[in-house]
């Protein structure tokens, strides 16, 4: 069975960098992210929709630049997983959303980096300007992932994290890990 891909890889007159898609993205977050449609799920939504899928992959197949861009926030998802599976008692939905805030404005490895786990399968981006502007993209994205992935995460009520979802905190999709 193969992995599931981007819905937005045959999306028409989308901005690359590298050979990364910038899609759309609801959100309050300011940055350079275009505006997505609020009644159409986004990038974000589909990372979180195929997360558990995907993350029992080992290999996957890129079909488009979307998929870049899922692979990245796939991989985010992980290491915010990791970071609250970690630490010494279970985090409130509070002190959850503090900690994955923090980690997604840490400084981090994007295409083109020395330090960056994908670079054979990324090009980096064609000018300085370029680089800001996907690190601030990205930068954007990862606070709203984060924010969406602590709503799910709490979702029931209880005051814990899912047990759905925490039970993939050691997985690695890939076997890989953005390193943060």
């Amino acid at each position: 069975m193969p992995a599931y891909h981007s819905s937005f890889n045959e999306e028409p007159d989308v901005r690359q960098v590298g050979n990364m898609s910038i899609l759309p993205i609801k959100t309050r977050i300011r940055g350079p992210a275009p505006v997505a449609d609020p009644s159409q799920p986004d990038i974000i939504d589909e990372t979180l929709d195929l997360f558990r899928a995907n993350s029992l992959f080992r290999n996957f197949e890129i079909k488009g630049p979307a998929d870049r861009t899922l692979i990245v926030l796939i991989l985010y998802v992980s290491d915010c997983l990791a970071k609250l599976g970690s630490a010494r008692t279970v985090p409130t939905q509070i002190e959850a959303s503090k900690s994955l805030n923090t980690l997604s404005v840490e400084s981090f490895a994007i295409p083109g980096d020395a330090n960056f786990p994908l670079n054979a399968h990324y090009s980096p981006p064609a000018s300085r300007s370029d680089s800001d502007y996907l690190r601030q993209y990205l930068t954007q994205v990862r606070q709203e992932l984060a924010a969406r992935l602590v709503e799910r995460l709490y979702a029931d009520g209880t005051g814990k994290p899912s047990k759905w979802w925490m039970s993939f905190q050691k997985r690695r999709f890939m076997n890989r890990s953005l390193g943060n």
